[in-house]
């Protein structure tokens, strides 16, 4: 990132503006011959990295107050959700600043262009059409809590008659990479957890889909099971409202943020039975899966869509040019 920001110094059209993320190291160098420099914060890096030994933690602590001065030299600081915000302040004690919350969008071009096959044809499984589908899509890491939508499910059985229940199938779909060594082990511990559970038979895992295969299995499913605890933002759950699919998730981080409870989705606690109770009415209600899913539209395109992003960057910027300070 230095280096790119030291490269810029020779480009004969320099812009106005430069809007970079993840790394804030290089905007001291970009401060020098840059008028205006945008930082947007998914998260602070110095959080993102796991605990290690002393030495680590030696090693960390000038890399952690590089990070937060640096950060701080930025014009404007934009942070995903309020979560983060919080999260921002409480790390970056030195800095006196209030970022200001830019909700990320998704690439609804692609969900409109791209072709959704039949739910068969993506699983390459024939399912029955009385199937009620829930869907899990997360990296196949622990942090991830992908054993709570196992759990949940075998839990769902105490909650359903039986004819109800056999009619009910999870897909786990995510990233996956055998290089990874989490990966791998996660996703054979979470193998063996539904064996364990006896529910491996109602249990579809599906390792690094492609986009399209992703695409037409959220189309198809009933309803969106989003597990992880204290997420930043979280753009899956976006991805389900704009396709109009309702919502299970973790009342914690970013969710409850973009997700209305009892409108477009259900906030619960991370517990199995929470998750349970709350599949358990997507079963019995046929109706409330449509219907919750339109007000997850409606939500996305007031306040996720591109155009909102795009509306609120753009304003920011101008303000910032013509010296308002809204930070």
């Amino acid at each position: 990132m230095v280096y790119a920001a030291s490269y810029m110094f020779f480009l004969k059209d320099r812009p106005d503006v430069v809007f970079c993320d993840l790394v804030s190291v290089c905007i001291p160098v970009l401060r020098l011959y840059i008028p205006h420099v945008i930082y947007y914060c998914h998260h602070p890096d110095q959080l993102l990295s796991p605990p290690g030994s002393q030495w680590k933690s030696l090693y960390r602590v000038p890399l952690n107050y590089l990070e937060e001065i640096t950060t701080g030299q930025a014009d404007k600081i934009f942070v995903n959700s309020k979560y983060t915000g919080t999260v921002f302040r409480n790390t970056f004690t030195r800095l006196q600043v209030c970022p200001e919350v830019l909700y990320p969008s998704i690439n609804t071009e692609f969900f409109d262009k791209t072709r959704v096959v039949s739910l068969d044809r993506a699983l390459d499984k024939k399912f029955p059409d009385s199937t009620i589908v829930f869907l899990s899509i997360n990296r196949y890491e622990r942090k991830k809590n992908l054993n709570l939508a196992i759990e949940a499910l075998a839990e769902l059985k105490e909650l359903l008659p039986e004819k109800e229940y056999e009619k009910v199938h999870l897909i786990m779909a995510g990233g996956y990479d055998k290089r990874v060594e989490e990966n791998v082990e996660h996703y054979l511990e979470l193998t063996g957890l539904a064996d364990e559970l006896q529910v491996a038979d109602k249990i579809t895992f599906l390792r690094s889909p492609s986009d399209s295969d992703k695409l037409s299995i959220l189309s198809h499913c009933n309803a969106l099971i989003y597990t992880p605890p204290n997420e930043h933002f979280g753009i899956v759950p976006l991805e389900a409202m704009y396709m109009e699919k309702l919502v299970i998730a973790n009342n914690s981080g970013g969710p409850t943020e973009s997700i209305i409870d009892g409108v477009s989705g259900f906030l619960v606690d991370l517990s199995a039975k929470a998750f349970a109770q709350k599949m358990a009415i997507v079963v019995t209600d046929r109706a409330i899966g449509s219907r919750f899913g339109k007000a997850g539209k409606e939500r996305f395109v007031k306040t996720f869509s591109f155009a909102a992003f795009a509306n609120q960057l753009e304003e920011s910027i101008q303000n910032l040019m013509s010296g308002k300070k809204n930070n």
